[in-house]
């Protein structure tokens, strides 16, 4: 049987030509744009601007939708992260959260085959060719198997192995531009966790080892969802689980702000309750992988992204805390960065002045009382994450990532924007003092 051609597997050199295709491409109708721009009446120029935006905007989002691999993952962060893009962007980036172009429905049938066995409509009972989600690493179709089960079935793109260590291999410029930008940084180990975090990813048998350990933990849970992985139809490529039902991120924006909040409550508790209780964290926040229901139940989806930590490394984040939120103590809250490796020691700006620059980071775990998320405090933390020529660019630039703390960021440039979208209110100093690891484990 010949194999049905692959969905663009652009490795190496293609992937880099697209880029700089895309880069050319963009750079001379921007200049175009502006020779017209001239030339048009001053009360059209703002609607001129916002069709160039969208035509731009959707030309990217096609690119890297159609790329997939780590450059996708890009633009998916970039969609919902702040308000540094034009809103015309962020639109476009926006589908690449759960609906990027999927690969046909007969490439995705052979990878079943060749991992299963069976192609999947004599495998499943019900196979739906047309897939649930797409995405940077592999697409979602609905199917039952053979006892009636409704499951949902991830197959991965093939070639996106290449795609992704093409990428990885390629992006020295990247962490070229960041050592200028935070002179502290020691790229090397930050590199080699990101790397491996992401290579993990192409393993489905390791994504499903990390949802048995979610799901297992979450069984009893009244209101955190995991689905069950179905081991019987799952391998390196093909991962099959419980099918999750409900609403997706977008329609839960439609709700009530008391369903909101009870969605942002049971979120925030599954994220820093298995940091502190199951020392993991699931490191891909992001709204294409929640499924909601009313009163507070959400199922939590992929975990290919599954950082672990141990008890010494757990217990460096439950100190910052300590120092941070509970007992407002700036010089030991200093000297727990610098011993855990966030802050070159000996510089000479004051613990005030360090502590001023955090606080921002720590603020709903020291909240007293209610308080909202707002998608103004999610923009507000990635421009600090960011912003190296304000006033904190001398903490900055001696500041570091230990490799252990690299994928936490994603709190910082994800979690907090979905908070933050959904405006989600509640008492988070109480809630946070629920998940501590002394606290009681059924919260």
């Amino acid at each position: 049987m010949t194999p049905p051609k692959a969905v663009r597997e652009a490795p190496g050199l293609e992937r880099r030509v697209e880029l700089v295709l895309l880069s050319a491409r963009t750079g001379f109708n921007f200049l175009a744009h502006r020779a017209r721009l001239v030339l048009t009446p001053p009360d059209r120029r703002r609607a001129a601007e916002e069709r160039f935006q969208l035509r731009t905007a959707a030309d990217v989002a096609d690119a890297l939708g159609n790329m997939k691999g780590a450059l996708m993952k890009v633009g998916q962060i970039a969609s919902y992260v702040g308000d540094g893009l034009p809103e015309a962007f962020r639109t476009a980036l926006a589908d690449l959260q759960q609906d990027a172009p999927p690969m046909s429905a007969e490439l995705a049938a052979h990878v079943v085959e060749q991992e299963l066995g069976t192609p999947p409509h004599r495998l499943f009972r019900r196979w739906d060719d047309e897939p649930m989600a797409a995405a940077s690493i592999g697409q979602v179709h609905r199917a039952a198997t053979a006892d009636g089960l409704d499951v949902a079935v991830k197959v991965q793109y093939p070639g996106v192995d290449r795609a992704i260590r093409s990428d990885l291999a390629n992006a020295g410029w990247l962490f070229a531009l960041l050592g200028q930008m935070f002179p502290g940084m020691e790229p090397g180990p930050i590199v080699t966790e990101i790397k491996a975090r992401l290579l993990e990813e192409l393993d489905y048998r390791i994504e499903a080892e990390n949802q048995r350990l979610f799901a297992d933990h979450y069984a009893d849970h009244p209101l955190i969802h995991v689905p069950d992985v179905v081991d019987r139809y799952s391998t390196g490529r093909v991962l099959t689980t419980e099918l999750a039902e409900g609403a997706r991120f977008d329609e839960l924006e439609k709700w009530s702000q008391r369903e909101r909040d009870l969605a942002g409550e049971t979120i925030v508790r599954f994220v820093f309750g298995s940091l502190f209780r199951m020392h993991a964290f699931n490191g891909d926040p992001h709204p294409g992988n929640y499924v909601f229901r009313p009163g507070g139940h959400v199922s939590f989806l992929d975990f290919g992204l599954v950082k672990r930590f141990t008890p010494e490394e757990v217990a460096i984040v439950e100190e910052l805390v300590k120092a941070m939120s509970l007992d407002e103590d700036p010089h030991a809250f200093r000297v727990a960065l610098e011993s855990a490796g966030f802050l070159k020691p000996g510089q000479s700006f004051s613990d005030e002045h360090v502590a001023d620059y955090f606080r921002h980071f720590f603020s709903f775990t020291a909240s007293a009382g209610t308080t909202s998320f707002t998608p103004e405090h999610a923009n507000k933390t990635v421009k600090r994450l960011m912003d190296t020529s304000g006033p904190y660019g001398d903490i900055m630039k001696a500041g570091n990532a230990p490799p252990f703390a690299v994928v936490l960021q994603r709190i910082n440039l994800g979690l907090l924007a979905v908070l933050g979208r959904l405006r989600a209110t509640a008492d988070w100093g109480a809630i946070m003092s629920e998940l501590w690891p002394s606290a009681d484990a059924s919260s």
